[in-house]
């Protein structure tokens, strides 16, 4: 399930028809988001199956005038450090000029009849702030077959700071549109401030 839309009345009703632990999860975001109008704001919810568990999680993107904020809110077991259940929710504040890149991955069915305006299957807007970066290596090697040189390791980084996917078969068509809405106005909003920061140099 995903819901988006531009006020903070709108943003509250979305976290409330998630159902999931929304006096925590607004109290949460509305806290991060302060005074500041909303652009736009993206709710997702996600069921995940752990062993006999069934797992929820939501994940809140909040777009404003001059920040990114998400919040993730997940709901445990009780364990050896707590006899009853709980949830964990952390909310970050990211300035649009850290925002160093957003993705977002289309998986369309039969391209070949493709109809412009037509929703994916499913879509993945993955976004990078720097916050944590994963790095591939491998062990570099030369064109020489008979060369036993050490070369060392080569590899790349790679900005995975938040990564979200949203099914029309899981999700529905209508969490693919707003998903598509929030990542057209979070990347229209970073394009913005790079442009703004160019003008002030």
């Amino acid at each position: 399930m995903a819901k988006s839309g531009t006020t903070t009345q709108g943003l509250r009703a979305a976290i409330e028809r998630s159902g999931y632990y929304p006096a925590l999860v607004a109290e949460a975001v509305e806290a991060a988001v302060g005074g500041e109008p909303i652009s736009s704001y993206l709710v997702h919810q996600e069921t995940t199956f752990d062993s006999n568990e069934v797992r929820r999680h939501v994940t809140v993107l909040v777009l404003t005038g001059n920040r990114f904020i998400v919040s993730h809110t997940d709901e445990q077991a009780a364990d050896a450090g707590s006899p009853s259940p709980y949830a964990t929710t952390s909310t970050e504040s990211v300035k649009l000029a850290g925002i160093s890149s957003v993705v977002l991955s289309r998986v369309v069915a039969n391209p070949e009849s493709y109809t412009p305006g037509t929703l994916p299957r499913e879509v993945v807007l993955t976004i990078g702030w720097g916050a944590v970066s994963r790095i591939d290596l491998e062990p570099a090697a030369c064109g020489d077959p008979n060369c036993d040189s050490d070369h060392g390791y080569t590899g790349n980084s790679t900005a995975d700071d938040l990564s979200l996917r949203v099914s029309e078969a899981g999700d529905g068509p209508e969490a693919v549109r707003q998903t598509l809405l929030f990542a057209q106005a979070l990347s229209e909003a970073t394009a913005a401030t790079a442009a703004g920061s160019g003008t002030a140099r």
